[in-house]
Formats: structure tokens, sequence, C-alpha cells
């Protein structure tokens, strides 16, 4: 008697989840295999992938999505080593820190793409000010800065993130580590990379975790910047799905996509869960 009572209060969130969740799953799954009117085929996968902006979306997905969390990663850790240090306004400066990470992204985006414009941007005024380019350099039009600067400003926004979650990690590390440290001498540097690290292991595992998943589905900052351009040399996979469904009003092949990109990134997902936790336990 007690299950079902139980089971009829958890009934509303379970058909809420079905409606939001399973329904458009399957209805995406099904929208793949048919044709405009309806047919079963599969086509729709063949030609969603025989162009070679696909394969250039996703390689630009990749690069994006590594090269943002190997930097967000390694910047939000020595972040949040220095905000563990004991030093005057410590609690202003941990405040400061978060900025990046709570901005919107499109106002972060919308102001970063005015910073990097060629003619009005101030990042080419300073940089041509103080003698450091000859000329304005075209950070959003260039093929070779337009990804290496989507990155810098996807770090930038999502580097707190990480600091604020591996600070937390810090507070529970047990002083009695670092006194024992300090007994064998070793140095500030000696004490982060063997006693500091090791105890934040599995928060930073957590923490990339979190940011592959928001990366691999992150169109924000991009969409807003670039759009995909130049020459669809910015531009990832999630984007040419938008573009594909409401752009160009190809709905079974932008499910098609939807549905090999949603594999891909589980499989992607999956193996880092099987990989490094069990690499982490035998470590430990």
């Amino acid at each position: 008697m007690k299950g079902r009572v139980g089971f009829l209060f958890v009934l509303p969130a379970i058909l809420v989840l079905l409606a939001l969740i399973a329904y458009p799953i399957v209805y995406t799954v099904y929208l793949s295999a048919v044709d405009a009117h309806g047919n079963f085929t599969g086509k729709n996968y063949v030609n969603v992938l025989a162009p070679y902006v696909t394969r250039q979306a996703f390689f630009n997905l990749i690069y994006y999505v590594g090269g943002s969390i190997v930097f967000q990663v390694i910047l939000g850790t020595l972040t949040a080593i220095l905000l563990n240090l004991e030093f005057w306004g410590r609690s202003a400066v941990r405040s400061i820190a978060l900025i990046p990470w709570v901005v919107p992204g499109i106002v972060a985006a919308t102001t970063w793409a005015w910073m990097f414009h060629t003619e009005f941007g101030i990042i080419n005024y300073m940089l041509a000010g103080a003698h450091v380019i000859p000329a304005p350099i075209g950070w959003l039009t260039n093929p070779a800065t337009v990804m290496p600067t989507l990155i810098a400003i996807n770090v930038w926004k999502l580097f707190p993130f990480v600091a604020i979650m591996v600070l937390a990690g810090l507070q529970a590390i047990p002083a009695d580590l670092y006194e024992a440290a300090k007994v064998d001498g070793a140095s500030f540097w000696a004490e982060v990379w063997h006693v500091t690290l090791p105890q934040v292991r599995p928060v930073l595992v957590a923490v990339t975790l979190l940011l592959v998943i928001w990366g691999l589905n992150g169109i924000t900052l991009i969409y807003a910047i670039t759009q995909g351009g130049p020459a669809d040399l910015s531009l990832i996979t999630p984007i040419q799905i938008y573009q594909l469904a409401f752009v160009s009003f190809q709905f079974n092949g932008a499910a098609a996509l939807s549905v090999l990109f949603f594999i891909v990134a589980a499989i992607i997902v999956a193996v880092y869960i099987r990989v490094i936790p069990s690499n982490l336990g035998a470590a430990r």
C-alpha cells in the first residue's frame, strides 16, 4: 500500500519527464528515419554525412571543446590554489573571480565580439598602441586565429566554475598532510604536486565530465560571435544541427545528425566515466 502511495506521488513528475524528454527523443529518432512524406528511409543519415562540412564541424567541435577544457582545468586549478592562500582581501578577490561565470553567456559573447572587432575593438587598439602589432588583426575573421580566440573566450567564461569547485575540494584536505610535507622539507610547488592535486583529483574528474557535457552542447558563444564563420571554420555540430533545422528547414536531416551526435557524445561520456575513475581507483 505504501509503495502505491509513493508511486502516485512521483507519477506527475514521471509524466512530465516523459512529455518533455522521452517523447522528443523518440520523435527525433522517428523523424530521422522518414522522409518529408513520412516514408521510412535511411537516406537522411547518408545525406547528412556526405558533405565535408559535417566532418569539419565535428573536428571543430573536438578542437574547441578539448582546447577549452585543458586550459579551463589548468587555469581554474591554479586560481583555486591561489585563492586558498591567506592574504588580505581574499574574500573580495574570490567574489571578483566569479564574475566571468555569472555573466550571461550572450552578454559575454557580445562584449567579447566588440572587443575583438578588427577596426573598433579595444584589443587591437591596445596592442597597436603598445606597438605589439603593426596593423589590426582580424581575430574573428582570420582562419588562423578564429578558433583560438573562441577557445580563449570560452576559457575566460568557465574557468571560475572550475576554480570554485576545486576550492571547495581544497577546504576538505586535512592540514596534517601539509604539515607532514613541510616537515619533510617540501616546497610550495612540491606540496601542490604531491599533496594538493592527488587530493582534489576526484573533484577534477567530476568537473571535467561536466565541462565535456556542457562543451558538447554549448552553442551560445560561437553562434553569437561568429555564427560558425568565416567559411564554416568555427562551425560546430550543434550549430550545424540548428542551421539545418531552423535556417534550411531540413528537419529530417537535422534529426538524423542529432541522433548521430547523441550517440557519439554518449560514447565519449561513457568512455570517460569508464576509463578515468578506473584509473583513479588504480592509482590509489
